[in-house]
């Protein structure tokens, strides 16, 4: 007889029976512990639970410590600036950028090859890599090849050809010309610029920021015709930000730009949604606009206007300015000069006193022609609350004594001091000299307190104030003046040969003391065509001593940069800023919200 077992059968009852003896063992663990809970008094109880939930808690504790010490804090999209401006845009467009308004504009609408940064380093932004021949006059970019317009067309090597041939082109009349004259730029393909140089110019990494030109929307554009084109107030680049709005008066000006994030650009955001400008007559206008809540911040505000604010909901970002105030000497105009003791008796002035009084504390003093943030670490930005009213200006307790040394200082050199006529006398030379300066307030306030301080030490002063251009045109370009206070831009280049080389003592060259020095020569001729950073610092260093050892100039101040943002913008660097335009050179990174995430996936 055969017996037929069904084997699905006995495997479906093998399972049941396994199943039903778990649950039977953990009944019984269950029962246990449930005997054992009911043998304890209320007292061990209340204990159990107790330990039960510090456990818990404890477990829960360690585990928000372990997620927080794994995370880190990154910006998320969201958030709005509204900003205000004084005077109106005219060209946006990086060959023809003017006003300050054109610079903030261009600066948020187009990108370079390359990108500064606040600490002064550069990056490439459309430009994947870039490398330089070993004899520093060929550099080669290779382009990103997602770069893209905000209109969609792809970006390469035509446009950037395209852009620098523009800038070249006299019938365009860029600003931008000077960067690139003798500049050969050629393209082996789409994704390669090549650009070659008529000699080694260590700062030529700086020009390739310039922003690139659309050719497709600019080709049909007479180069003459460049400043009167549409395209210069409703632009289109690649940069961070894009133009959506445009906001006008009854005459066609602009009144506000807003600009929203351009979901390609290269690098990494931005966060902020949108940003808008609003365009103001005067300061006064745009800092009532301000206070009535209208705007949410202010760039460049000048330190007496600082009393004005009326919001405590923001802060003050402030960093020097990358320039040179200061007195520059004409030997050639004014004998007295040549004599050593009457530049070093003449140098002797309080510039402390004049950055308090004059600039209410927002300036840094120099010690000699390079200014702060420029040669090694980058000036931080301090950033504080916004108070109601500017700190009473220091008193400087040293006019006498510095009056008295420079007395000495005469009289060590030959000079002596006629009581009768008040005035210091050297054979047939009397200490008398003429101090030229333009008609802007903070330049004749600073000529009135050094004049009064050439007074103290008995020298004979007489300060003349010119409209801009007419210092400019009369008394700069000929060299027709004793001793002239004014304002040098040096720029995060470096690049001072064209203040004080030698060969740049005339008009349109710089040298404002028509200063000669041989070894200063050569140490500039070499520091423009040195690339590594650190030999450049070095030369420059001995480059300021041989300066100061001549005294050609008396070096007062490098003014403070003032931005009022408010307290939930987050992520502002700002570093030397060559215009005020700069301190939007990492807008991208700006944000108000952040998200944690675990580091892993952080991109920081």
């Amino acid at each position: 007889m055969n017996l037929d077992i069904d084997s699905s059968s006995s495997t479906t009852h093998t399972d049941d029976l396994k199943t039903k003896l778990t649950k039977e063992r953990r009944v019984r663990h269950f029962a246990f512990f449930e005997n054992m809970l009911a043998s304890f008094t209320a007292s061990e109880r209340l204990f159990l639970y107790a330990c039960s939930t510090a456990l818990a808690i404890s477990v829960l504790v360690l585990l928000a410590g372990l997620n927080s010490a794994v995370s880190v804090p990154v910006p998320l999209a969201g958030g709005t600036m509204k900003e205000g401006v004084v005077g109106p845009a005219r060209f946006i467009n990086p060959l023809l950028v003017l006003s300050q308004p054109d610079q903030d504009l261009t600066a948020l609408v187009y990108s370079g090859l390359m990108r500064a940064l606040p600490d002064g380093s550069y990056v490439p932004d459309l430009a994947t890599r870039y490398d330089i021949s070993e004899d520093g006059t060929e550099y080669t970019f290779t382009l990103r090849s997602d770069a893209s317009f905000h209109d969609g067309t792809p970006l390469t090597a035509a446009d950037v050809l395209f852009t620098i041939a523009l800038a070249q082109n006299p019938m365009a009349k860029s600003v931008r010309r000077a960067d690139w004259e003798g500049v050969r730029a050629s393209s082996p393909d789409d994704h390669t610029v090549v650009f070659t140089l008529p000699h080694a110019y260590a700062p030529f990494i700086e020009n390739t920021t310039i922003g690139i030109l659309p050719k497709h929307l600019w080709q049909s554009v007479a180069p003459e015709e460049l400043p009167f084109s549409a395209l210069n107030t409703h632009p289109v680049g690649s940069g961070p930000y894009r133009v959506t709005s445009v906001d006008t008066d009854s005459t066609g000006a602009a009144t506000r730009y807003d600009l929203e994030p351009f979901k390609d650009f290269v690098l990494d955001g931005p966060y902020l949604k949108r940003i808008s400008f609003v365009f103001f007559p005067n300061e006064e206008a745009m800092i009532g606009a301000w206070n009535a809540r209208n705007i949410d911040s202010i760039a460049g505000i000048s330190p007496a206007a600082l009393s004005s604010l009326k919001r405590t909901d923001a802060h003050i970002v402030t960093v020097p300015l990358p320039r040179t105030f200061g007195i520059f000497f004409n030997q050639n105009h004014a004998s007295i000069l040549t004599d050593a003791s009457v530049r070093a008796a003449l140098s002797l002035v309080d510039t402390q006193a004049i950055v308090d009084t004059v600039l209410g504390g927002y300036g840094t003093t120099l010690e000699g022609p390079i200014p702060p943030g420029i040669i090694g670490a980058i000036a931080p930005a301090v950033p504080f609350p916004i108070t109601q009213e500017i700190a009473p200006a220091a008193t400087s307790s040293s006019g006498q004594s510095r009056a008295e040394a420079a007395r000495a200082l005469l009289a060590k050199g030959g000079w002596k001091f006629d009581e009768s006529e008040g005035v210091w006398k050297k054979k047939k030379d009397v200490l008398s000299l003429s101090l030229a300066t333009a008609d802007e307030p903070e330049l004749v306030a600073s000529a009135e307190i050094v004049a009064k301080q050439w007074r103290d030490m008995g020298a004979q002063v007489d300060v003349q104030i010119y409209s801009l251009s007419e210092l400019n045109t009369n008394v700069i370009r000929p060299r027709s003046y004793d001793a002239l206070l004014f304002g040098e831009v040096v720029g995060r280049s470096v690049d001072l040969f064209a203040f004080w080389h030698s060969s740049q003592r005339n008009d349109p060259g710089l040298n404002l003391s028509m200063y000669a020095n041989s070894r200063v020569d050569a140490l500039l001729a070499e520091a423009r065509t040195t690339t590594d950073m650190h030999d450049r610092e070095a030369l420059y260093k001995k480059f300021q001593s041989l300066v100061a050892d001549d005294t050609p100039a008396v070096f007062l101040y490098a003014p403070h940069f003032i931005y009022v943002v408010p307290e939930e913008i987050k992520g502002i660097q700002l570093g030397a800023l060559s215009t005020p335009a700069e301190r939007f050179l990492n807008v991208y990174q700006w944000y108000t919200q952040t998200e944690l995430i675990w580091s892993i996936f952080s991109k920081q």
